[in-house]
């Protein structure tokens, strides 16, 4: 089984490609090969010099066929450029997220009309494509049934690959599958474009002894999910079988990553819990109305049944998630 990864070299990139790595299968079947491929060279380290990777550097459009030059089974397609660049840049984000998932999808759906296989394609899709209720406010719950309306730039390029994908599967030209990923806490590392950054850098920078500035009143309430839920659910949804019962996934339908809902305030508590004072008092609360109005026009409560089915759940709770964080990463944190 022939399995590319997109966007290989990013942060969830590189946990997918680890997870992957260490299975050494997909859905059961051996992995003969694992194709990593982004505009970022892969970063030094044991899986670069593994004898089941191949990278390719560059342009994911520029590539295509170099990647399909023999027959893909599976493509974890998390390329993309993030929701705050995508704002201040609209083209950047048509091309990154647009029309490089539509150059892919039809590649793959090339292959299966020349008679190779028909890929299977998971999308990593973003909680971005929901929006407030035409009457203000949000459902109590918001479900797979609820009624896409993206508020920025972003969440309507994934909404606008959803649909294709969508469609392709319909058609049989691919097997389509979208994994609407939550804002994913506590990231390492230097902060990113996202307008949800701030999530990781209140927790990240404080425990690395650094200042930082949350954007967003304290009341805001945000849907996360750790690293290592997502990874898990990211490969749970593209694994499954196809089907309408528990564990399958039907159709094209998107399944929610399961979500833990959780205000800035809670997490600025729990920070000061877990790190004490001294990391607490390194946050400043000056609100930012642009990144205000990015997040908080998504939402934040979910109804995780979908992925629950699928043997996902969200996290316990945000305390476990920063203890995850402070698990995997002690070279990031210091002593206060």
């Amino acid at each position: 089984m022939r399995v590319v990864v997109t966007g290989a070299s990013g942060f969830l990139g590189r946990l997918l490609v680890r997870e992957l790595l260490r299975k050494r299968s997909f859905a059961a079947e051996p992995v003969t090969r694992l194709v990593l491929v982004d505009r970022v060279a892969w970063p030094d380290g044991p899986s670069a010099t593994d004898p089941l990777v191949r990278t390719v550097d560059g342009d994911l459009v520029d590539h295509l066929g170099e990647v399909f030059a023999e027959p893909v089974d599976v493509v974890l397609h998390l390329a993309a450029a993030v929701s705050a660049e995508c704002e201040a840049d609209f083209d950047l984000g048509m091309r990154v997220n647009v029309d490089a998932t539509r150059a892919l999808l039809q590649a793959a759906r090339e292959q299966s009309a020349s008679g190779g296989p028909v890929a299977r394609v998971l999308f990593a899709g973003s909680l971005a494509v929901y929006g407030p209720l035409p009457t203000g406010g949000f459902p109590p719950m918001v479900s797979e049934a609820t009624l896409p309306a993206p508020q920025s730039s972003y969440g309507t390029q994934k909404l606008m690959c959803e649909h294709l994908i969508a469609d392709m599967t319909r058609r049989g030209f691919v097997d389509g599958r979208v994994a609407r990923l939550m804002t994913v806490a506590v990231r390492p590392g230097r902060p990113n474009a996202a307008a949800s950054g701030f999530v990781s850098a209140i927790i990240r920078e404080p425990l690395a002894g650094r200042p930082t500035v949350c954007p967003v009143a304290p009341g805001l309430k945000v849907a996360l999910a750790s690293p290592r839920s997502t990874i898990e659910a990211v490969l749970r949804i593209a694994e499954a079988e196809r089907g309408s019962g528990p564990g399958q996934v039907e159709g094209a339908t998107p399944v929610n990553v399961p979500g833990l809902t959780v205000s800035v305030a809670d997490m600025l508590a729990t920070l000061r819990r877990v790190a004490g004072a001294p990391a607490a008092d390194l946050v400043t609360l000056a609100p930012d109305p642009a990144v205000e109005a990015v997040v908080g026009s998504w939402p934040a409560v979910f109804d995780n049944r979908r992925a629950a089915d699928l043997g996902l759940l969200p996290d316990a709770s945000f305390e476990s998630v920063v203890r995850e964080y402070l698990a995997d990463h002690p070279e990031a944190v210091v002593d206060h």
